[in-house]
């Protein structure tokens, strides 16, 4: 050993990690923790869809329990659409109301629940 100290010199403040930004849900206007974060196929990949949103957990659940894949590619494929559903109306102005971090267990639809399966 040369006896000399290294000092560890500073990492550049452009690779340190970010703090993720606050984002909202373009659902119920909420902020959304990262910890309740999903991703959401505007149009289901099934369906050839790419191009997703960051969405609250329950929101995004609350999608998959109330309309099927089809109708999500057919009719409910932007934020508005899926605004003006009835019932996902009802539920938004509901989960609006809630904290941030809120979470609850999501139940299929009755209608969903006794589709036929292909």
């Amino acid at each position: 050993m040369s006896g000399r100290i290294r000092r560890k010199s500073m990492p550049d403040p452009g690779s340190l990690p970010r703090r993720p930004e606050a984002l909202l849900c373009p659902l119920c206007d909420r902020v959304i923790p990262p910890s309740q974060r999903d991703a959401h196929h505007l149009v289901p990949r099934s369906h050839g869809g790419r191009h997703t949103e960051y969405l609250h957990r329950i929101c995004h659940r609350q999608i998959h329990a109330l309309l099927t894949e089809s109708e999500l590619a057919r009719e409910y494929c932007t934020v508005d659409a899926l605004q003006a559903h009835p019932a996902m109306a009802q539920f938004l102005a509901w989960v609006r109301g809630k904290p941030p971090e809120f979470s609850e267990r999501t139940r299929k639809s009755a209608r969903i629940r006794k589709k036929p399966r292909r």
